[in-house]
């Protein structure tokens, strides 16, 4: 598999583990420090098995890792993961926010024309 193939498909992972509002939960928890299963859990009205499930999801998208400390498995936000999304989104941002900037002109240099002696203004070209 090429390197973009391979980013698309983390691409597409992450954002279908991120579809699920209880996911997204978990990583907004996440993004404060790392957490249990159980701590994961508190909030839900779902099993520690559903939440394992859940957790596995996000790992398989690579927004989250576990380790191990002692008898403790603590779920850690990926943040890498987590930007590479954040770049993706921008870069559209940013290509719609230029095609807006240059709306903007194209409207200003009308505004400004219609504006011009000799043209009558848009209030004018209303009566």
């Amino acid at each position: 598999m090429n390197d973009g193939v391979e980013t698309e498909a983390r691409l597409d992972r992450a954002f279908q583990a991120l579809a699920d509002p209880v996911r997204r939960a978990m990583v907004a928890r996440l993004s404060r420090g790392p957490a249990t299963v159980n701590e994961l859990a508190e909030p839900f009205a779902i099993t520690t098995q559903a939440v394992s499930r859940h957790i596995h999801v996000l790992e398989e998208a690579q927004l989250v890792t576990r380790t191990k400390e002692a008898q403790r498995r603590p779920v850690h936000l990926n943040a890498g993961a987590l930007e590479e999304l954040t770049a993706w989104i921008d870069h559209y941002r940013l290509i719609h926010e230029q095609q807006f900037r240059s709306l903007d002109t194209v409207l200003a240099e009308l505004d400004a024309e219609q504006g011009a002696p000799g043209n009558r203004s848009h209030k004018e070209n209303r009566s």
